[in-house]
């Protein structure tokens, strides 16, 4: 199912969650609440690489899920500053006439700014805007670069989030969300060189949440 298809589906869940909040008290966000969420994280890939030396064609990462967790601070009622974790995301990479021909794992902690557009409702849609850092490690060649060195570079970019909270009982609350996040690293090769490497990922993610 593709990134398209997920939104459509979570669209419609939300909009039966959002029949059966009217029927909970509304769990009000305000200033000073921290709130947690934890669920699944995917990461799809949009870019690829310039044209990679040597060998020609474009390499690209594939998607991957993992288990994430995000953390909102209220500094106002409406305004927050939110953390993004996750377990590490392991995606393999693939050159279109080669195959794969790697895998890398990364880590995107992503700092945002974020704003709630209805805090003392049952359901609370928000915005935000920050900052990403995603780091590379465990990089293995496979495939045609079995056996040479692959390394990716860390990368610093923006990123972009839209998402809501929709209550559930009196103490948690279901969210999905959806965060653009501009990620470019360069990709070292002991056999082809240097190579810049947009990533540029939708993410998706969908959990429960509390507040303390």
């Amino acid at each position: 199912m593709n990134t398209a298809s997920r939104t459509h589906h979570i669209a419609g869940a939300l909009l039966a969650l959002g029949f059966a909040a009217t029927a909970v008290p509304a769990l009000a966000v305000q200033k000073g609440d921290w709130l947690i969420r934890g669920g699944l994280g995917h990461v799809a890939p949009t870019g690829e690489s310039v044209t990679v030396p040597v060998v020609g064609g474009k390499l690209e990462a594939d998607s991957a899920t993992s288990l994430a967790i995000n953390f909102t601070y209220m500094m106002s009622d409406n305004l927050g500053v939110e953390l993004l974790g996750a377990l590490p995301f392991k995606h393999d990479l693939t050159h279109d006439s080669l195959g794969k021909v790697g895998e890398t794992k990364q880590l995107p902690p992503t700092l945002l700014l974020v704003y709630n557009f209805a805090p003392r409702s049952g359901v609370r849609p928000y915005a935000g805007a920050g900052l990403n850092y995603t780091t590379f490690f465990s990089e293995k060649t496979k495939g045609a670069l079995d056996g040479t060195s692959l390394k990716l570079d860390d990368s610093f970019g923006l990123a972009v989030e839209a998402g809501v909270d929709v209550d559930i009982s009196k103490d948690w609350f279901f969210n999905a969300s959806l965060w653009r996040i501009d990620i470019d690293t360069e990709a070292e090769s002991s056999l082809l060189g240097k190579f810049d490497v947009a990533i540029d990922p939708w993410v998706l993610f969908v959990g429960v949440g509390t507040r303390f």
